[in-house]
C-alpha cells in the first residue's frame, strides 16, 4: 500500500487568481514579504505570514491569525481558489533555459516520518529545525484549517520512473488548469487528476514506491507531527528535477570585530588567506569565505576527529566553530539570517557594503552525494544547509484539513 494519497478536499489556483507565491521561508528580509503582499493581496504569503501583510504590521504572528483566516475565506469565496475533491495534482516547472522539472501534489502519511535509523518509516527528515518556527506552522494550520505550502519530497528509488510517468501525463492531459511565474522566470503549471482515474493510483504508487527524503519543508513536516495531522501536503519530485544551491549566512551584528573573529579562528587551527576581488561562494567543500567591510578571507576550518562525516560538513563547522565557539551565538539567534541560493554572492556583499549586515559567510553547496550519504545513514544535516531548487510554489494547491 502506498504512503501517498489523493487530497480529500483541494483548493486549486485558478487562471486569474494570482494566489501563487514563494514559500514564506525563502526570504532574507521581512520587508520583501510585505512588498509582495502589497503588490498582490491575493498572494498566499498574506495568509502564511499574516503579521507581515500591510494591514497587519505591528501585530504578532498569533494575533494576526484571524486576519489570515479571513483572507483565505475571501479567496475561496471570490473564485481565486476553486475546490476539487479526491485529487492528485501533476506539477511541471519550466525554467527560462528550457529545463523541466516534475512533481506530484498529494497527501503523505505523517506516521511514515523517520528521523533516525531505529525509527521506521519511508519519509526521511534529515535536518535539525528551529522549534519556534514549527510552533508557528502548527498555530497557522490550526487557525485556518488548511495547508498552503507543501513539503518537497525526493523519490529515491523510483525517481526515473516517476519522472517519465509525469512527463507522459502532462503530454496527455492537455492545457494546464492554472499557471504561475516565479521571480526567476520559471513557469509553474498544475493538472488535477481525479482519484477515481487509474492514472492517479499509478502516479501515487510510483511517488510512494521508495524512500522519500525531505528536500524542503523540514519545519512543515515536524509541524504535521506536533499538530498530530494524519497526513501532510507534499510535492513528490524526482532527482532529475532539482539541484542543490548554496545556503549562506548573514550576521546583522557581531559580538567582536571581524578581524578579531578571524584571528580567533586562526588560533583554533583554521587556515586563513586574505582575498581580493569579487565576493564568491567557494566552489567545493572544505573552505568558507568571510566578507566584511574591513576584509575578505578564505578560511579552512579544522575538522574534528572521530566524529561522523556529517559533523564535519562546512555548515556544521560554521555552526560549531564560528557561531557557538568563536561568537558565543546560538544558531537560532535573531542576528543570524540564513540566506538561500536565490540570493547571489554579490547580493550578500551588497548587504555588508550598505551596512545592513556586519558579516557574510559564504559556504559551498552540499553535494548530492553528501546529501544522499547522510540520509542513508539516517543522520541529520545542520540547520538550513540544503537549498533545493526549484521550490514548489505556495498557493497553487491548498489542502483543506477538515
Amino acid at each position: 500500500m502506498t504512503v501517498v494519497h489523493p487530497i480529500s478536499r483541494a483548493w486549486l489556483a485558478t487562471p486569474t487568481g494570482n494566489t501563487g507565491a514563494q514559500n514564506y521561508d525563502e526570504f532574507a528580509d521581512d520587508a520583501e514579504i510585505t512588498a509582495i503582499i502589497e503588490a498582490d493581496p491575493a498572494s498566499a504569503l498574506a495568509i502564511e505570514m499574516p503579521h507581515l501583510a500591510p494591514d497587519s504590521l505591528g501585530s504578532s504572528f498569533l494575533d494576526a491569525l484571524p486576519a489570515a483566516q479571513r483572507r483565505l475565506a475571501a479567496l475561496q469565496e471570490s473564485g481565486a481558489l476553486s475546490s476539487a475533491d479526491e485529487v492528485v495534482v501533476v506539477y511541471r516547472i519550466t525554467a527560462p533555459d528550457g529545463a523541466v522539472g516534475y512533481g506530484l501534489w498529494a497527501m503523505v502519511d505523517t506516521d511514515q516520518i523517520s528521523t533516525s535509523a531505529d525509527e521506521p518509516g519511508l519519509v526521511i527528515r534529515n535536518e535539525d529545525v528551529f522549534l519556534a518556527k514549527v510552533k508557528e506552522r502548527v498555530a497557522l494550520f490550526q487557525a485556518i484549517g488548511h495547508l498552503l505550502s507543501p513539503v518537497l519530497l525526493l523519490q529515491t528509488a523510483r525517481g526515473d520512473e516517476l519522472h517519465a510517468a509525469l512527463a507522459a501525463a502532462v503530454a496527455d492531459l492537455g492545457p494546464s488548469a492554472a499557471s504561475d511565474v516565479d521571480p526567476a522566470g520559471r513557469i509553474h503549471e498544475i493538472w488535477p487528476v481525479s482519484g477515481t482515474d487509474p492514472l492517479a493510483a499509478s502516479l501515487a504508487g510510483l511517488a510512494g514506491g521508495g524512500e522519500l527524503v525531505v528536500a524542503d519543508g523540514n519545519h512543515r513536516s515536524l509541524a504535521a507531527q506536533v499538530g498530530e495531522l494524519p497526513r501532510f501536503l507534499a510535492v513528490v519530485t524526482t532527482p532529475a528535477s532539482v539541484a542543490i544551491q548554496p545556503y549562506n549566512r548573514l550576521l546583522a551584528e557581531l559580538p567582536l570585530p571581524p578581524n578579531e573573529l578571524v584571528s580567533t579562528l586562526e588560533k583554533t587551527g583554521a587556515t586563513v588567506t586574505a582575498l581580493s576581488g569579487p565576493v564568491t561562494v567557494p566552489a567545493t567543500r572544505g573552505t568558507i569565505h568571510l566578507y566584511a567591510q574591513s576584509g575578505h578571507w578564505s578560511i579552512v576550518l579544522p575538522p574534528s576527529a572521530g566524529v561522523p562525516d556529517v559533523e564535519n560538513l562546512d555548515h556544521a563547522l560554521v555552526e560549531r566553530l564560528v557561531f557557538s565557539e568563536a561568537l558565543a551565538l546560538d544558531p537560532g539567534d535573531k542576528r543570524i539570517t540564513y540566506v538561500g541560493g536565490d540570493y547571489p554572492a554579490d547580493w550578500l556583499a551588497g548587504e555588508v557594503d550598505a551596512g545592513r549586515a556586519a558579516l557574510a559567510i559564504l559556504i559551498a553547496p552540499v553535494t548530492v552525494a553528501d546529501f544522499v550519504a547522510v540520509n542513508l545513514a539516517r543522520e541529520k544535516l545542520p540547520r538550513k544547509s540544503t537549498w533545493f531548487t526549484p521550490k514548489a510554489r505556495a498557493g497553487l494547491v491548498t489542502a483543506q484539513l477538515s
